[in-house]
């Protein structure tokens, strides 16, 4: 795993939610998954979602869920833009707002 950058943004602060979400038991984990996908993308490069596991450390479908939320509001409203790249296989890249 890289050494993560820093960040200027609280994800500590943002309630996650979900049928499945209980705060006390998942957010701590959430908060540092988020972080994670943040600080990988910040540089704004195209990367697919196992390169960002391989920076990371956290599954696909974790990190999938997480650029999701970096769309909302309540997580930045960043861009998350989203290129096919062939063979049921994408690229993503973060826009910082």
């Amino acid at each position: 795993m890289k050494p993560m950058k820093q960040t200027l943004i609280d994800f500590t602060a943002a309630r996650f939610d979900g049928d499945d979400y209980v705060h006390d038991r998942d957010h701590q984990r959430l908060s540092g998954q988020i972080l994670r996908v943040y600080d990988c993308m910040l540089d704004a490069t195209w990367r697919t979602l196992r390169e960002i596991e391989e920076s990371t450390g956290d599954p696909q479908a974790s990190i999938s869920a997480q650029l999701r939320n970096l769309r909302k509001p309540k997580f930045g409203g960043h861009t998350v833009e989203r290129r096919y790249s062939g063979d049921g296989l994408y690229n993503y890249k973060l826009i910082v707002r």
